[in-house]
């Protein structure tokens, strides 16, 4: 068996990375593609490796040549690189084709060794390599029957988002019997690109060959195998963060992306905070069914959208505004507070972030479950000279929750003494308590001192939609933050939800009790967890001290690298004593895959 690489193209997207070599001699991680590919092609005693250049030939070739290959390694030129595509460059290196059997790859790829013991190792003589379609590919798919064999071959023009559930797409790695080549792929690349010309891709001649009664090409259909088809500076970071070879390194680039991780579709987040049961399937229908009108519409300013939110919260539209998700409002409000804040610590780091450290007065809880109450805060800040105090209730990420009354109980001590007081209550739909929420007319107006906010991320589980509230009947409070932030500060999806929600209150609450059910039960597994401390929580999150010697950025590391979950390590946030974790309350299948992964590691 051979190999044919096909790496003429110029990789114009990669830009600055591609003026002065090919694309696959760009780096991942230090190796170049090229090089890595080369290495494990390799070690499968092929007879030779064919490498079709063009773009920077003379420096690739140069280049292959001091990596000391075993394996032999001829060139094939495509010297009309810059007008022509693919099926060009593997017509011109036909004629090996017809000689042996064949392993086709293209040179802008990146995976796992296991990813070509996939397809060598499968006695079927012709295999497409594919990978169920997720939402960051690009390029050809594939449509299979039950017994693997390839029904059509889908580009572009007839690629439909509704059906690709039975999309499988291509990975660009090919085997071809020397039959195959002799009786159909051959024959069909000369007529195709003589019909058609240069400009055109190779899978279009499988295309024309699955039409065939007897095609004689099968799929193979990767599992957990990595792979990942670098075209851009995008795919190189994420190509990085996948193919790191440390463990800590991987947790590093995975934990200051932030999010975006649907380009990770086999890692399951327990780091970031959304209810695990809503929104519901017909609420997205009816987001999906406008997608159109709202996609291409400006939404309303900031006074319709203060409106809305007033009406879903039940308080006038002059006592609210809305954010670019509740950090939007966090900034503004924070910039806009002089003087000392109190704030309990550890804490959501949005608050203090936004603060001279000098400015803050911090409350340290002197227990091992960071729990702390009213009268506590009311106990230390008396005498601290604070004109701002903020509660996160639920806190996070201890999930220490104080109950309503309690919570009336310092506004109205905090009005006494001319304080602010913030309460981010983004958790407090999770809480046991009915009716929790601060966000009321009539406590408004009575602590005019009060400031509410909250996350509609968290509980209505849109976090994609960035949206926040921000309630007061402290008007010059209200007016400066609608003037701070843009008029057009949310989107017209955002608005569209704020819009509809209200009629699926009912939805919401059945997903709260739902959702209360689960945690119990998840606390409970977790709690009977060996070196794992369990402290109890209110949230839609659980904190837990790691034990038996074990440190909490090693256990995330590990979930990471072994499992594809990631969790929410501690360690570098201000206030822990020990070794924490922070883990999201998920669904019922998704919560067992992270307890059994914990009993694993640390029993």
């Amino acid at each position: 068996m051979q190999a044919i690489i096909l790496a003429a193209g110029m990789g114009k997207r990669l830009k600055e990375l591609t003026y002065n070599n090919t694309k696959c001699m760009v780096k991942v991680n230090g190796v170049t593609l090229i090089e890595r590919m080369l290495r494990q092609l390799d070690s499968h005693g092929l007879s030779r490796i064919i490498v079709v250049v063009g773009y920077k030939s003379e420096e690739l070739i140069e280049y292959i040549s001091s990596l000391n290959v075993s394996t032999p390694i001829i060139y094939v030129n495509n010297e009309n690189y810059s007008q022509t595509n693919n099926i060009y460059s593997l017509y011109l290196a036909r004629k090996y084709l017809l000689e042996e059997a064949t392993l086709l790859l293209e040179s802008d790829l990146i995976f796992d060794d296991s990813v070509l013991y996939k397809i060598v190792d499968n006695p079927y003589p012709s295999l497409a390599l594919v990978d169920k379609y997720e939402s960051w590919m690009d390029g050809t798919v594939v449509t299979l029957d039950k017994e693997n064999n390839i029904l059509s071959f889908l580009d572009k023009d007839h690629f439909k988002f509704e059906e690709i559930q039975s999309y499988y797409k291509t990975v660009n790695i090919y085997k071809f019997s020397k039959e195959f080549s002799t009786t159909h792929y051959v024959p069909f690349l000369e007529a195709y690109s003589k019909a058609l010309g240069d400009n055109e891709y190779y899978e279009q001649v499988l295309k024309v060959i699955t039409l065939l009664d007897k095609p004689e090409i099968k799929a193979t259909i990767l599992s957990d195998e990595s792979w990942y088809e670098i075209d851009d500076v995008q795919d190189l970071d994420i190509a990085e963060s996948i193919f790191t070879t440390s463990t800590e390194d991987k947790l590093k680039r995975i934990q200051r992306r932030y999010g975006g991780y649907w380009r990770y579709p086999d890692l399951i987040d327990f780091c970031y905070l959304v209810n695990p049961f809503y929104p519901t399937p017909k609420l997205l229908d009816e987001i999906k069914a406008n997608f159109e009108r709202l996609i291409c519409d400006y939404p309303s300013g900031m006074e319709v959208n203060s409106l809305l939110a007033a009406k879903y919260f039940g308080i006038k539209k002059d006592h609210v505004v809305i954010g670019n998700g509740a950090t939007e409002l966090i900034k503004s409000l924070m910039e806009r507070l002089p003087g000392k804040i109190g704030i309990p610590f550890p804490t959501f780091e949005e608050y203090p972030n936004r603060k001279r450290p000098e400015d803050i007065i911090p409350y340290y809880p002197e227990n091992c479950n960071y729990s702390y109450t009213a009268e506590n805060l009311m106990d230390f800040y008396i005498d601290k000279g604070i004109s701002v105090l903020l509660l996160i209730n639920p806190d996070n990420p201890s999930g220490n929750y104080i109950k309503k009354e309690d919570i009336l109980k310092i506004a109205a001590w905090a009005k006494n003494r001319e304080i602010t007081f913030i309460v981010d209550e983004s958790f407090v739909d999770f809480s046991e308590e009915e009716n929790a929420t601060l966000l009321n007319e009539e406590i408004l107006i009575a602590y005019p001192n009060l400031i509410v906010i909250k996350s509609i991320s968290k509980s209505y589980g849109v976090p994609g939609l960035r949206l926040g509230v921000l309630a007061s009947s402290n008007r010059e409070i209200i007016n400066f933050i609608k003037s701070d932030v843009a008029i057009w500060n949310i989107n017209s999806f955002g608005e569209f939800y704020m819009q509809i929600f209200e009629k699926y209150k009912s939805d919401y609450e059945d997903a709260m009790r739902q959702f209360k059910e689960v945690r119990r039960e998840y606390i409970e597994k977790l709690s009977a967890i060996c070196h794992l401390r369990v402290i109890p929580s209110q949230a839609n999150y659980v904190m837990c001290e790691v034990l038996g010697g074990y440190s909490a950025i090693e256990l995330t590391g590990k979930l990471l690298d072994q499992y594809n979950l990631l969790i929410k390590d501690l360690s570098s946030k201000n206030g822990f004593n020990g070794e924490y974790i922070r883990i999201a309350v998920k669904r019922p299948e998704e919560n067992e895959q992270l307890i059994n992964a914990l009993k694993t590691v640390l029993e």
